[in-house]
């Protein structure tokens, strides 16, 4: 006769903070903390680098200092121009142009761009004349806006909305046709509108795609418009830039230089941050 015996099934241990002696927690924590100050850190250790070599080299004779002065004579430009208002002038010049072309831009193309993803023969209609004019550069047409449109504000204005708006048009397209078929599948078998579907599944899936190509487009009009501003302007950063030079005045001309790529960073930052608020569902999920 023979008898069985139970064996109780084990199950694995997974060692949770609980279980870790309170002495090694703040090891661990102070070993981790290293890492952390160099992640954050290491950005600003590259900049001051930078800036710090851009401040020796001309001193030292590496570059000539007048085609190239030090940083410290720059920074002393702009705030010179800053105090005087001259600055602020050309940059308030300049947003008001890029801003203005980059909101039509993305009123236009976002639906334009759902729609072309969304339906089929809106795109087969379309798509010809896209494939033209995307792969043809705005500063190629710089000279036909401004003979069409006139020198002034207006063929800015336009110039910026044809930079502006590929790249938010086509990252639509792309975000919307890769919006995952499941979800697709799983609201319209809940029942969603049309409407509701757009709104609830397949617009917050494209949210990171679109903004890809906002950040594009944001960077592509301050590009395209400063060098409109260069052929003719008579405010902005641009004109800031092409003035200084002309004047020989090489620390004005640095200083709009880096107002200009602050402002990119602005703009890029700014961008960001919408979209982090957008999408933030995506980090619970």
């Amino acid at each position: 006769m023979s008898s069985a015996v139970a064996v109780a099934p084990v199950t694995p241990h997974v060692e949770t903070s609980a279980d870790v002696p309170a002495n090694t927690q703040p090891a661990r924590r102070a070993r981790r903390l290293p890492a952390l100050a160099w992640r954050l850190l290491r950005p600003t250790v590259v900049v001051a680098a930078f800036l710090a070599l851009w401040e020796v080299a001309p001193r030292t004779g590496l570059v000539d200092r007048v085609f190239l002065p030090p940083f410290s004579e720059v920074v002393s430009a702009w705030f010179t121009l800053l105090g005087n208002g001259q600055l602020w002038e050309h940059v308030s010049a300049s947003l008001s142009r890029a801003l203005a072309g980059l909101a039509v831009a993305i009123v236009v193309s976002i639906p334009l761009g759902v729609a072309i993803a969304w339906y089929r023969p809106v795109a087969d209609f379309l798509n010809p004349i896209l494939e033209l004019f995307r792969n043809t550069a705005a500063l190629a047409l710089l000279p036909v806006f401004i003979l069409i449109l006139g020198i002034g504000e207006t063929s800015k204005v336009a110039l910026v909305i044809y930079a502006a708006s590929f790249p938010i048009l086509f990252n639509t397209i792309s975000g919307v046709r890769t919006v995952d078929p499941l979800l697709i599948k799983s609201a319209r078998s809940l029942g969603l509108s049309p409407v509701r579907l757009f709104q609830k599944v397949i617009l917050p899936a494209a949210v990171p795609t679109i903004f890809t190509g906002l950040r594009m487009a944001a960077a592509s009009s301050i590009l395209v418009l400063i060098a409109a501003e260069m052929v003719g302007a008579k405010a902005g950063l641009g004109y800031l830039i092409t003035a200084s030079q002309l004047n020989f005045q090489i620390p004005n001309m640095y200083a709009g230089i880096v107002t200009i790529a602050l402002v990119g960073v602005i703009f890029n930052g700014i961008v960001v941050a919408i979209e982090g608020r957008l999408s933030g569902w995506r980090a619970t999920t």
